[in-house]
């Protein structure tokens, strides 16, 4: 066995013979691995375990194959490109502190946990001096750095604390209700919550039915707890309410403090002397002049901020024929929110601005992502810009980065820009529809071969737009036309992302990457099992591409089980995140890439930009030492903020179809089958794009059994069932507007599944069993810790 050395906090795993080159070459064993990972979470790559072991050569070979074992058995998983084991803490984790043990150390849980059992305790160290002066207790959410222990009797981990969040503001959201006896209390929207009692003298104006926020006061000694109403938010019927509900309960920031707006409202606009030989702003940097270069905006009709222009030319050169150059102007938001402001810590806060259907959660207060950077049209305004060169197959030649001083020469809609385009032109559009937008076109088909050449992920999953009333109630959804237009800016803002993470990577400045690894050796795995009931294969192989998911999606365009296939692939993908450790994007299929272009609404592009001021030389307000060693923290909190924002973006939306539906119990809907799982069936209403649920036990006249492999629930005695994406007839039978939830009960009768759908899941069953009693009567490596 390998001994331990005292070193950095960290066991060092070789022998005394291994550190001293003996040529009996030391291989580990398994359970040597598995506790060196546990051990060393932040050198846990293949690279790092080679080189602590010493390994070399047909040694390396035979780790990379121990490790692919050891993930296909369940024990490891991979986190970016290091090693971690099942059902493991990742090294960076938010957690919630509960409690203390009978030696007064903080105990944690991890707030998202999602592995299985209950989520490990963790012993949270306090460094000296606590965090910047402040000291976590009982309540707090943290940034913390994990680290598993090897202790069987106390806590699973140890945490170092990186970073306390902000407690959650005291006020609270409620129904208020006026009951029969001329009482009046808060009816809880948040599980956990307790009903509260408000005396009339506190009402401040509440009608019965009104979405309020309240402040509790101190409990009582006896009954319920009171309260004083401190702002009537509306009708549950309207979305202003509904919304403000899925802020509150994910903590969304939605008040910019009063030192922020101070802050703002301080701010003046960088301008510059249009006399002087070289352009300098007003803070003294140089600027090169491009208001004479014809940029457009493009956006959806109803955009306020407007953060990248657009212009595009062929280029001149005998030497590329056919090619053409593009710019992309970025707003500077740079020049305004500068490090270590009132302003920046907001920015960092919220992470990225949150979009609901009748309102926009901003990252950065409004005269900043409206007026300030907002490239208005005609108006002059600092920017990043890079012009990039391609070939006539669409390949990238070269790039640049420029701090620029520009000038919006119009301001169009992807509708009408696309009509200018399909020969429908307006005043706005036909006098720069020769000058402007056919060349953009013209690039665009250029970059078109590029992208098909490169072969991204190709999905068909359209996104689904509510439309509201004047009440801000749901008039109907949509699936908004999918333009060229939109193709379009999506395509030069993917190749301005690249040539961003390219420049930063070349100057070897720190950045933000946005990842996106590939799909888990599980999920693939997964995959492939479900791909072989439906009569498809996924090629086995360490390196998965885009393009062989897109193959399969191929062949089944057209088929009724189209969209089924989609639905497993998505679901088969990793999360994108943000992390200065660059994975690539497997999506997209790029080997390196930031986001840059959207500064307003995104910190991470804030930080890109930042890296390239820096990097270049471009002025004092670039990436400072400060910021470039809290990236890793940085990257944890905008992802954590994305997710958040998700997760708030489809609870509105799922409360507001709820509430649009809840007068329609009892009525019929076509569906889709959108989730299979033991307990039932989730269904989804294309209609609407909103989901609800089947419980197994209201599926008649079978016993009804749960196979994970081809997403289907099916009857043991017809073998009849259900199927992931299978259309089916529904009935409304249950609606509760405030948790967003409908239950439905099937009409549809099953149908007969494929034949290897049912022996499929027979032979894994017998598979299974056999290996469990294998691993009872001691198959070497059978045991799971």
């Amino acid at each position: 066995m390998a001994r331990r050395i005292s070193g950095r906090g960290h066991s060092d795993p070789r022998s005394a013979d291994t550190r001293r080159g003996n040529k009996d070459q030391y291989r580990p064993s398994r359970d040597e691995i598995l506790r060196f990972i546990a051990e060393n979470p932040d050198r846990s790559g293949k690279r790092d375990i080679a080189k602590a072991f010493a390994l070399k050569n047909e040694d390396r070979i035979w780790l990379k194959d121990l490790l692919r074992d050891l993930q296909d058995e369940g024990l490891l998983t991979k986190q970016r490109k290091r090693l971690a084991r099942a059902g493991a803490l990742p090294h960076v984790a938010v957690l919630d502190i509960f409690g203390r043990d009978a030696d007064g150390v903080l105990l944690a849980h991890p707030s998202d946990y999602d592995g299985n059992g209950s989520p490990p305790v963790v012993a949270i160290r306090i460094p000296r001096g606590g965090n910047g002066g402040q000291v976590p207790g009982i309540g707090d959410r943290v940034l913390a750095k994990t680290f598993a222990t090897d202790d069987p009797s106390g806590p699973a981990y140890t945490g170092r604390v990186m970073k306390i969040f902000e407690k959650r503001n005291e006020a609270v959201l409620g129904v208020f209700r006026a009951l029969s006896d001329g009482t009046f209390r808060i009816e809880p929207v948040e599980r956990g919550q307790p009903e509260l009692v408000v005396d009339k003298e506190f009402a401040n104006g509440a009608r019965s039915g009104d979405l309020v926020e309240v402040e509790p006061a101190r409990a009582a000694r006896y009954g319920l707890p009171r309260a004083k109403v401190l702002a009537v938010l509306g009708s549950l019927t309207s979305e202003k309410a509904v919304s403000m509900i899925a802020i509150h309960a994910h903590d969304i920031p939605h008040i910019f403090p009063a030192e922020v707006l101070a802050e703002t409202e301080a701010l003046k606009p960088v301008t510059v002397d249009a006399k002087a030989p070289r352009l300098r702003d007003t803070a003294g940097i140089a600027r090169e002049d491009f208001r004479d270069v014809p940029l457009v905006t493009i956006d959806p009709a109803d955009a306020k901020d407007h953060d990248d222009a657009v212009f595009a030319e062929p280029d001149t050169d005998e030497n590329n024929r056919g090619g053409v150059i593009v710019t992309v102007a970025i707003a500077d938001v740079a020049a305004y929110v500068r490090y270590g402001t009132a302003l920046d810590r907001e920015a960092l806060k919220r992470g990225n601005s949150v979009y609901f259907p009748d309102r926009v959660v901003p990252m950065l207060p409004e005269r900043i992502s409206n007026d300030l950077c907002s490239l208005r049209e005609g108006e002059e305004r600092p920017a990043l810009a890079v012009r990039m060169t391609f070939s006539t197959e669409g390949r990238k030649l070269r790039h640049s980065f420029h701090r620029v001083m520009m000038k919006s020469v119009a301001k169009l809609a992807y509708p009408q820009a696309q009509a200018a385009i399909d020969g429908i032109t307006d005043e706005k559009t036909a006098p720069i529809l020769e000058t402007v937008l056919k060349p953009l076109w013209d690039a665009y088909a250029v970059l078109k071969r590029g992208r098909e050449a490169r072969q991204p992920l190709e999905l068909d999953l359209p996104e689904r737009k509510i439309v509201l009333k004047a009440d801000g109630t749901v008039d109907k959804v949509i699936v908004p036309e999918r333009l060229d237009a939109h193709k379009l800016i999506e395509e030069f803002m993917i190749q301005a992302n690249v040539a961003a993470a390219e420049t930063l990577e070349a100057r070897k400045q720190a950045l933000v990457y946005r990842i996106h690894d590939a799909p888990s050796l599980a999920k693939q795995e997964s995959l492939r099992e479900f791909l072989q009931t439906i009569g498809l294969s996924l090629a086995r192989g360490a390196q998965m591409r885009p393009s062989q998911f897109n193959s399969i999606l191929e062949r089944v365009r057209g088929q009724d089980n189209e969209a089924l296939v989609n639905e497993v692939v998505l679901r088969s993908q990793s999360q994108a995140e943000y992390s200065p450790a660059n994975l690539g994007h497997f999506g997209l299929h790029l080997r390196r890439y930031a986001h840059f272009t959207s500064p307003i609404r995104r910190y991470a592009d804030l930080i890109v930009h930042r890296g390239l001021i820096a990097a270049l030389g471009l002025g004092p307000d670039g990436l400072t030492r400060d910021e470039e060693a809290r990236l890793e923290d940085v990257g944890a909190l905008i992802s954590a903020a994305e997710r958040r924002a998700m997760a708030a973006e489809r609870d509105t939306v799922d409360r507001l179809i709820a509430a649009h539906l809840a007068e329609r119990v009892d009525e019929r809907f076509d569906a889709r089958i959108s989730g299979v799982t033991k307990a039932g069936l989730f269904v989804q209403l294309p209609q609407y794009g909103a989901d609800g649920f089947i419980p197994v036990s209201t599926l008649q006249d079978d016993y009804y059994i749960y196979d994970e492999t081809a997403r289907s629930l099916f009857g043991e005695r017809t073998g009849k069932g259900y199927q992931l994406a299978d259309r089916v007839e529904v009935k409304l039978v249950e609606v509760a507007p405030m948790a967003g939830a409908m239950r439905f009960e099937m009409l549809s009768e099953p149908k007969p599944l494929p034949g290897s759908t049912r022996s499929f899941h027979k032979t894994r069953g017998r598979t299974q069993r056999a290996r469990a009693s294998q691993s009872r009567h001691g198959r070497p490596g059978g045991r799971r810790r």
